[in-house]
């Protein structure tokens, strides 16, 4: 359903708290297990397509390969909301692990993942990120996981390009020499509204969905379907529009009353 043709998806995201190992890790899985239980729960009720896992609040994040605890903790958080939701589910390593994603994924049966930087390298908080779609690839193609989708992020919030660059040009680079599935393009920062002339931008440039990841309301949803082929929803699914902690159920269903006027 969520690559259907013609469908533009409703993405809501769940945001981890910190996971064992992780700086602020409070020291037992059964809250977030249950607020992972209760926040899928929410958005299947209210009418969404799909949902995303990430591991938001393990703050700051790896530049490259996320830790044991990390994908074996996200595992148990995937499954979970896979099989209470019954939602289409992505799983987004951060910062950039596209390998434990697909692990993950192939464990809990998610039907995509997302990567932030797939082609060229990027100057983030972490340092610069380099790609590694070659063996991301290849990976999926050993673990027989070619049925997991691929969604990259192109000109991805909280970074900027090492070197020459355009969104449009790097989302032609992400979907045919990366093979990404999808795109997805961002604001700036956390929360913050993606440019529509970068979404028309990417959209003319190639024919795979292009997905809107931040800064989209409930009361500017229509209009960003109107140019987008997917919404991914975080922040304004929390109690004054703030990233992190359990989603708010009469968000959750404002987004999906907007759409349906």
């Amino acid at each position: 359903m969520v690559f259907e043709a013609g469908r533009a998806p409703l993405i809501g995201v769940i945001h981890l708290p910190a996971l064992p190992g992780a700086p602020r890790y409070a020291g037992s899985m059964s809250p977030i297990l249950e607020q992972c239980r209760r926040d899928g729960e929410v958005l299947a009720g209210a009418g969404f397509d799909a949902v995303i896992v990430e591991n938001f609040g393990d703050a700051p994040f790896f530049r490259g390969a996320v830790p044991p605890e990390t994908v074996a903790s996200m595992a148990v958080c995937c499954e979970l909301v896979r099989r209470t939701s019954g939602l289409a589910l992505g799983v987004n390593v951060l910062r950039n692990d596209g390998h434990s994603a697909l692990a993950i994924a192939g464990a809990s049966g998610a039907q995509f993942i997302r990567v932030n930087i797939l082609v060229g390298a990027r100057v983030t908080d972490q340092g610069v990120i380099e790609t590694s779609a070659a063996a991301l690839l290849r990976t999926r193609k050993f673990l027989g996981l070619e049925h997991v989708r691929l969604v990259a992020d192109v000109d991805v919030k909280h970074s900027s390009a090492l070197g020459a660059s355009t969104i449009d040009g790097e989302a032609v680079e992400a979907v045919e020499r990366g093979l990404a599935d999808a795109v997805v393009v961002s604001g700036t920062r956390t929360g913050e509204e993606a440019s529509r002339d970068a979404v028309l931008a990417v959209r003319a440039s190639v024919r795979a969905p292009v997905w809107i990841g931040s800064g989209v309301r409930a009361e500017t949803l229509a209009d960003w379907l109107g140019v987008a082929g997917g919404v991914i929803v975080g922040s304004d699914l929390r109690a004054n529009g703030r990233a992190g902690g359990p989603i708010d159920r009469a968000r959750a269903e404002a987004f999906v009353k907007a759409r349906k006027r």
